[in-house]
């Protein structure tokens, strides 16, 4: 007789922390009948969590990692497997003595307390025995701790079988996942068939096997990560606990060092990328320790030993010490270096929970359970969504070829515009080449190549007199020329290669009511009206923002950033009727859209076709076909730079020829090609236009955002309950517009933040809302037609006050004065939008 019950509620495959925690929590928002399984024994099934180094750090520049790393800890405390030890990042070079400093601000700006830098010397008081001597000094955390996951594992493994709620199925193979009409139905296990409507892939380095079985992807690879111990330590001997000393992260050399009971444990980030494809992972009768320990490669931790010996000569020099364990240890590595969560876009009822660590093991059950039971996280996650891969994205070439460039990047230096260099040139747009003879400095978003400067326009600083930044960091990925073209585009007009929009068709008669479900705007608007629109989470915060064009009674257009277009194409996709009366057309890559704005823009425009573009005719908003000889042109009249001009749209094999029809009318008015660091940083920071993943976040509210609307619709939308109760509510934080007063540090260098830095007080004193969230930069920028530089954040309602100077920007573990310039969403730039209406 089968083990398996016949049917359940959700069917979770993985008992590693994530999985655990996952089921727990899905029976305590009140989710009966879960079936929580694994192929291997119990408690240690043999993944990646058998064998984690189990410390867990809290600092992380990204936010969202942050927040469930806290919650994760949280959880491991009030189970009584958490033992705080402190931690030490420690520097041997100045270059990361300057990120430990950055660290210090992101630490701040998401309310970690306490952490400090500390020097060499005292460095050697909590650690004795380290040499000193080799470094600059240290960032300390002393929240940083060991957890023992196996036993949280356990523990929560027990409360959801207490609860009544959860059925445990260890040694249980899955064999096939059944799925019907686009929809996952059941799971077959060497113990049985389980039907079920809900599925969890929990399964670690296995889960894109797992996902195959249904059609669906989990781009991950496994990946190996070196770590040893050696033992027995004399100090270690009379340790009254397992670890007495904090951890240390030698982050230069990418090494670790702590205690484990009386042995020293060295673990390794510096070595080659050893990736293996699941398909390698040996079965468990077949494995010497488990499946995800693999043979030890001696000859790749060799030069680390050097390292660790440099660093710890009494107790790596100590020939007494042995090595006493040794492996190759499999982790789950993706593309972009962040989990893999949420339900799939191609299988409905299938969700990942996939390339979580155990720091941030139980954070993720908890909020992946939220998002299932009641649509959203109270941590956003938009930037672990399992469906913001692209396709191309989804293969195992690109995610061998980002992750073997991502492993060493695990404890790297990352500036916050750093490209990728592996696996480029996939998508061009059709005025590729017409870029590159412009000396195109190209940056990519979801494969897309896209210009962020040109190297042509280069006269143009000295033109305008625009100033370098010293400082490397600061001038890192950034150009004199980008303020240049912007300055030039305010004198003239500019050209802009907007190919990367995701561009999704809603056709159908039943399409309407879909947007108006989807969407916070109005959407029954007359044919020809461009709306720009929230998307909102049900708790009434920010899924998303974009356009949508009503091009015919039953045809609607959206258009999207092509970072989130495909998270965004899931959303709509979500809200399509089961009748068929609608349907989602991808039409991306059947587009491409060129962008001409400035107070030129209509002299050249006009100039090349017989349509009448003048504003009382085609007004600000609106969107219409246009003949520029023998092209028909979808023209829409909006902006995101703030100022006058269009959105262009041709089928893709026209655009080239778009491109050059412009560019040659362009030449008598002064047109210059302009790059995406004017679309996205200086155009839009000097009229305060929001962003996505940036201002726009599930945490903030609409009114929070300055974007509330004079009345709220009568149909109902995701989201609209929520809205309508925060309009009635004051709002603990309101997005504001800053600008630096004085940039010149210690040392008289002048210094540009830019973004995610705390702001405080001019004594240092961070600023918290009601709600209990940091201020920290949200957006930050040049604006060269005002000559300051941007910052927007959120601030306390107390704090937003127009003028006012008593608030700092922390940067570098020194801070710099700043001016609250507007309060809301009035442009700091043409605060009256004549030059858009114009």
């Amino acid at each position: 007789m089968s083990d398996a019950p016949s049917a359940a509620r959700a069917v979770v495959i993985g008992c590693g922390i994530v999985g655990n925690s996952l089921a727990y929590h899905l029976t305590r928002l009140g989710w009966t009948d879960i079936v929580l399984l694994d192929k291997g024994p119990l408690p240690n099934p043999g993944g990646s969590t058998g064998h984690a180094s189990n410390f867990i750090f809290l600092v992380d520049h990204s936010k969202e990692m942050t927040q469930l790393t806290l919650e994760s800890v949280r959880q491991y405390r009030e189970m009584d497997v958490f033992t705080e030890c402190g931690g030490i990042e420690v520097a041997r070079t100045e270059e990361r003595m300057e990120e430990l400093r950055r660290r210090m601000a992101s630490a701040k700006a998401w309310g970690i307390e306490p952490v400090s830098l500390v020097t060499p010397a005292e460095i050697k008081e909590l650690v004795p025995y380290i040499d000193e001597s080799i470094l600059l000094g240290g960032f300390y955390t002393p929240g940083v701790g060991v957890v023992d996951s196996l036993q949280a594992g356990t523990i929560m493994r027990q409360q959801g079988i207490e609860s009544g709620g959860m059925t445990v199925l260890p040694n249980t193979e899955v064999h096939a996942l059944g799925v019907e009409g686009g929809r996952i139905r059941r799971v077959e296990t060497s113990k049985g068939t389980i039907e079920a409507e809900t599925v969890v892939v929990a399964c670690g380095v296995w889960s894109p096997l797992l996902a195959a079985l249904a059609g669906a992807h989990i781009p991950l690879v496994p990946m190996v990560h070196q770590m040893i111990d050696v033992g027995p330590v004399p100090r270690f001997e009379k340790s009254s606990r397992a670890i007495e000393f904090p951890i240390v992260r030698d982050m230069d050399v990418f090494m670790y060092e702590r205690q484990d009971g009386t042995s020293l444990e060295i673990g390794s980030y510096a070595h080659r990328s050893i990736v293996h494809d699941p398909e390698e992972i040996p079965s468990i009768e077949a494995a010497a320790l488990s499946p995800t320990e693999f043979p030890f490669t001696q000859a790749d931790f060799d030069p680390q030993m050097v390292d660790a010996l440099d660093l710890m000569p009494e107790i790596v020099g100590d020939e007494s010490v042995g090595v006493k364990y040794a492996i190759n240890g499999l982790i789950s590595l993706t593309p972009d270096g962040m989990p893999v969560l949420g339900e799939t876009p191609e299988v409905r009822g299938l969700w990942s929970a996939a390339a979580v660590w155990v720091k941030e093991g139980p954070g993720v059950g908890k909020s992946l359970a939220e998002w299932m039971v009641h649509g959203e996280s109270h941590i956003d996650l938009h930037s672990s969504d399992v469906a913001r891969f692209h396709d191309h994205q989804k293969t195992r070439a690109h995610v061998k070829a980002r992750t073997t460039e991502a492993f060493p990047k695990t404890y790297g230096i990352i500036h916050p515009a750093e490209q990728w260099s592996s696996d480029r040139g996939l998508r061009h747009s059709p005025m590729h080449e017409r870029e590159q003879a412009l000396g195109a400095v190209f940056y990519e978003v979801a494969g897309w190549e896209r210009p962020h400067w040109y190297e042509t326009n280069a006269p143009l600083v000295e033109r305008y007199g625009v100033e370098p930044r010293e400082a490397e960091w600061d001038s890192r990925w950034w150009s004199p020329i980008i303020n240049a073209e912007h300055l030039a585009m305010r004198d003239h007009a500019g050209l802009f290669d907007l190919s990367a929009f995701a561009i999704f068709d809603v056709i159908g008669p039943g399409a309407l009511d879909a947007l108006q479900r989807s969407v916070l705007a109005q959407m029954d608007v007359a044919v020809g009206r461009v709306v720009y629109t929230p998307v909102l989470s049900p708790g009434g915060g920010f899924r998303s923002d974009l356009t949508i064009m009503r091009l015919g009674d039953e045809e609607f257009r959206i258009v999207t950033g092509g970072a989130h277009g495909m998270a965004d194409r899931k959303l709509f996709c979500d809200q399509l009727p089961d009748d068929g009366t609608a349907s989602l057309v991808d039409v991306t890559t059947a587009w491409t859209t060129i962008g001409l704005w400035g107070p030129r823009a209509r002299d050249i425009l006009s100039s090349v076709t017989s349509d009448d573009v003048s504003h009382e005719t085609f007004g600000f908003g609106t969107c219409r076909t246009l003949e520029i000889g023998s092209q028909l042109v979808l023209a829409s009249r909006i902006s995101y730079v703030g100022d006058l001009g269009w959105e262009l749209y041709v089928p893709i094999e026209q655009g080239a020829r778009l491109w050059d029809v412009l560019w040659e009318a362009g030449v008598a008015h002064g047109l210059t090609a302009c790059g995406i660091g004017v679309y996205g940083t200086t155009g839009r920071l000097e009229k305060c236009y929001r962003a996505f993943a940036a201002e726009l976040e599930s945490e903030y509210t609409v009114v929070e955002a300055g974007m509330s609307r004079p009345t709220v619709k009568e149909q109902d939308f995701v989201g609209k309950e929520a809205h309508l109760r925060h309009r009635e509510e004051e709002p603990a934080a309101i997005l504001c517009t800053l600008t630096i007063d004085d940039h010149a540090s210690g040392n008289g260098v002048k210094r540009y933040p830019l973004g995610r830095e705390p702001i405080t007080l001019r004594d240092g004193t961070p600023l918290t809302d009601a709600r209990g969230r940091r201020s920290y930069v949200t957006s930050a920028g040049a604006g060269p037609s005002l000559g300051k530089h941007i910052l927007m954040a959120y601030l306390p309602r107390e704090r937003a006050v127009e003028g006012s100077s008593d608030l700092a920007v922390e940067y570098m573990h020194e801070r710099y004065p700043v001016t609250v310039d507007v309060v809301g969403a009035r442009p700091i730039f043409d605060p009256d939008n004549t030059r858009i209406r114009s």
